[in-house]
């Protein structure tokens, strides 16, 4: 998308957050603004500050120098260029009323904020490519947001109209099987890795259409806190049958319910394509449907 951008551009202020982008891709590790006295929620640096502060750091997964990589693509279209790195997004403001905000799932702030502040012309990326325009694809409601690179000169746009597809797929397995399934489309997980610190969801939802079942959230309780607390008198047969039972009797949202404190509060469609997200990978594994079985087994049908 930068690539694109320095074709046409005559200057570029490019700000970006630190020590990570939105969805964790770290520029330089946490504790060393710590060691060095800078804080990320006040200071705003240049290029330089922040290479003074930090040095040349390449990404622990990647390899790559974030930085250096979104220069040599400016200077490879001989544009000028100014880096900024800031939390604050009315900094962009100091330089520039222009803004194309590049967040995900802060974009609806970012741009409300941008205009109140006096900014002139303010897009997101799910204002890019919302509409067809000269053949190419488009997505109305996202935009070039979660699209990926295709090639060097094009991107694939995340997927739209995707309901017709899943009913039908439903619809189908019903007719040959017998059997009625839940489906739906998925693509980044939202969960966050423990070493590298990234936040997988850089896609706009986790899933752009599901057929009805899978609408909600999961009602629960933890076994656990009823086996040590409720019932920490019974054990063996005698605890299984007073939980199954209090599962039976349970509220459909017990939100204000101790038992149900520890579970996971998200929607299924968030929870099951995160699954399927950690299953599938990046695609090298070859398999672009996942079936998965069990999920809404309940103890009491044990």
């Amino acid at each position: 998308l930068l690539k694109g951008i320095s074709k046409r551009a005559k200057k570029i202020y490019l700000m970006l957050s630190y020590p990570a982008d939105e969805v964790g891709n770290h520029l330089v590790d946490r504790d060393v603004l710590d060691i060095k006295g800078v804080n990320p929620w006040s200071d705003v640096l240049t290029e330089k500050e922040f290479r003074d502060y930090f040095g040349y750091v390449k990404h622990r997964f990647t390899g790559v120098d974030y930085i250096e990589y979104y220069k040599s693509i400016m200077e490879s279209y001989t544009i000028e260029y100014e880096i900024i790195f800031s939390n604050n997004p009315l900094t962009i403001l100091n330089y520039t009323k222009n803004v194309l905000a590049c967040d995900i799932h802060t974009r609806f702030r970012t741009k409300s904020l941008l205009k109140k502040y006096g900014g002139i012309k303010i897009y997101g990326l799910d204002d890019v490519l919302n509409v067809p325009v000269d053949n190419c694809g488009y997505n109305q409601e996202y935009g070039l947001l979660g699209s990926n690179k295709s090639s060097e000169e094009k991107v694939k746009l995340f997927p739209r109209n995707g309901q017709p597809i899943v009913e039908s797929i439903q619809r189908k397995i019903k007719e040959i099987t017998g059997k009625k399934i839940e489906v739906m489309i998925f693509g980044d997980g939202a969960f966050k890795d423990p070493v590298g610190k990234i936040w997988e969801l850089a896609d706009p939802v986790v899933s752009p259409a599901y057929t009805k079942g899978l609408e909600g959230t999961p009602s629960e309780i933890k076994l656990k806190y009823l086996a040590d607390n409720d019932f920490d008198h019974l054990s063996g047969e005698e605890l299984k049958l007073a939980i199954s039972d209090y599962i039976r009797s349970k509220e459909d949202s017990p939100i204000d319910n101790m038992a149900s404190e520890g579970t996971t509060p998200r929607r299924l469609t968030d929870l099951i394509g995160s699954l399927s997200d950690l299953t599938s990978g990046s695609g090298d594994k070859g398999t672009p449907i996942i079936y998965i079985q069990g999920y809404f087994d309940s103890f009491i049908k044990k």
